[in-house]
């Protein structure tokens, strides 16, 4: 059959069959590297900039006496935020300072007495060597004596002595034996009184040692009057910037009511929700590429810092009981921990909430 003129000849139907069936298979090619794409490089928009967030509160309550940061202001650790109207603790300090001279005043005459009861105790074993020595030098006249009584008898009764001779000697031993009593009795009462000066001794240590601990407290109650007073002054917790100020000279503060914030922005991360149906493949260490909604030509590196032990909404306020009889089953999502690769990047800043898109790259 001859081909009408105009109509299509069989080569140019063979070349639209060519053409579909290139572009029908570049179509597929497309999609499967599409998926495949998708498959190895995970992505969300659920995700977030986050960090760590210092709420700044007095430890003390008072008049706010000077404020020298504003909103937005970077301030450094140990910086001053906020001061309080210190004269009331100023006093306390004075009273416990005082008290604690006062008790080391007590102390310092304990430790005399103490020492002057030593000192005591000393003179009283000298005095009792002394009182034994004497004793035994009486002890010996009283022998002499006795010895001379019975020789002067023995003579006498011969008739050599005659009776003055017997009589003094008499009394020469009766002399020496109330100089023996004497020096005895006065051992004695040496003896005495070194026990009661032994009790004197440890009542004063006792005192001293009571003392001691009654200083140490006053001690400690001026220590936690000084840290009172220092509270006064209230500092940085950290490096950061100051945010959420909502409190000015004049005002009266309690102890534990929040006056600001503090963020630091050179230690913040990301926090992405991927459905758990994404997660099979994702593992600590992984890279990802983080795009933020602020910077839309500045691409960020991080790595997978960490997988949530649970699904978000196991941690919400009101959790889901399936047990209720009313379960729907829906796909859940699983917080990662993103950490950004170390960068100094003053032009892109990342503050805290920022959204951002992290794409996870799962490899083979």
């Amino acid at each position: 059959m001859e081909n009408w003129p105009g109509s299509p000849s069989g080569s140019g139907k063979s070349r639209v069959f060519v053409v579909f069936g290139v572009v029908a298979l570049v179509i597929v090619v497309g999609v499967i590297f599409s998926i495949r794409h998708a498959r190895l490089n995970l992505s969300t928009d659920d995700a977030y900039v986050t960090g760590r967030i210092h709420a700044v509160a007095p430890k003390v309550a008072g008049t706010v006496k000077a404020v020298p940061v504003d909103d937005n202001q970077a301030v450094k650790k140990g910086d001053l935020l906020a001061e309080i109207d210190s004269r009331d603790y100023d006093v306390k300090v004075g009273d416990a300072r005082a008290a604690v001279e006062a008790e080391n005043s007590k102390l310092s005459e304990l430790s005399v007495r103490v020492d002057v009861a030593q000192k005591q105790f000393g003179e009283i074993q000298a005095r009792i060597e002394a009182a034994r020595a004497a004793l035994a030098l009486q002890e010996a006249s009283l022998r002499q004596a006795g010895q001379d009584f019975e020789r002067a008898r023995n003579l006498y009764g011969k008739g050599i002595y005659p009776e003055a001779t017997l009589e003094k000697a008499a009394t020469a031993r009766d002399v020496a034996l109330a100089q023996v009593k004497a020096a005895r009795e006065g051992m004695n009462q040496a003896l005495a009184s070194l026990d009661t000066q032994k009790l004197l001794i440890e009542q004063a240590k006792t005192a001293l040692e009571s003392q001691g601990f009654a200083l140490e407290q006053k001690r400690q109650v001026l220590a936690s009057a000084l840290l009172m007073q220092g509270y006064t002054r209230v500092l940085a917790p950290s490096d950061g910037y100051v945010t959420r100020k909502s409190v000015e000279v004049g005002n009266q503060v309690a102890a534990g009511q929040p006056l600001m914030s503090v963020v630091p922005l050179d230690d913040v991360w990301i926090v992405a929700n991927y459905k758990e149906t994404q997660l099979e493949n994702v593992k600590p260490g992984q890279k990802v590429s983080i795009k933020v909604d602020m910077y839309p030509g500045r691409t960020f590196a991080g790595r997978v810092d960490s997988i949530m032990a649970g699904t978000g909404s196991v941690f919400s306020l009101f959790p889901p009981e399936n047990a209720t009889g009313n379960y729907v089953k829906v796909v859940q999502r699983i917080p990662l921990k993103i950490r950004l690769d170390k960068e100094a990047d003053p032009e892109h800043v990342l503050r805290v909430g920022m959204s951002v898109r992290p794409t996870i790259s799962v490899g083979r």
